[in-house]
């Protein structure tokens, strides 16, 4: 039931948004935090993969692991200017946000070390991926690692 109200109010990713992102093999990043839905705000604990700029999230571990799943969410983290905590903004601990221009998403991770690991590898991903940062920058700073 709960897949077909996802399809019929166009909560389903659009397929291009992760097309050709094997998501299922050596991500960056991936592991358990806990999001707030975007209409109905409550929170809920998903899976999520951060792999070539794009952070995808699934309703468990084993959604991410098949080739083929469709992801519940995707965002572009090129699109995203800023991650940082958000404890005080949420009042819960080891929150964290993402922001665009416009828009704010939130999460929350299992403990400190999580939460700034997240928050660190998604920080690279949005340096990385930037509309701002050209290809031979982000070459020249792989290069030098």
């Amino acid at each position: 039931m709960e897949s077909i109200w996802r399809i019929a109010t166009g909560q389903d990713p659009n397929r291009e948004d992760y097309e050709g992102i094997e998501f299922w093999s050596n991500p960056e990043r991936s592991g358990w935090l806990t999001k707030q839905g975007d209409y109905i705000k409550t929170w809920r604990r998903r899976w999520f993969v951060l792999k070539r700029g794009k952070l995808l999230w699934f309703k468990d571990q084993a959604a991410a692991g098949i080739r083929g799943s469709t992801p519940r969410g995707v965002i572009s983290v090129g699109d995203c200017l800023t991650v940082k905590g958000a404890e005080d903004v949420v009042n819960k601990p080891f929150a964290f946000e993402l922001s665009s221009g416009g828009y704010t998403m939130f999460f929350i991770a299992d403990n400190e070390k999580e939460k700034e690991e997240w928050i660190n590898s998604i920080g690279r991903s949005i340096v990385q991926h930037s509309r701002s940062v050209t290809d031979s920058e982000v070459l020249d700073y792989d290069h030098r690692r």
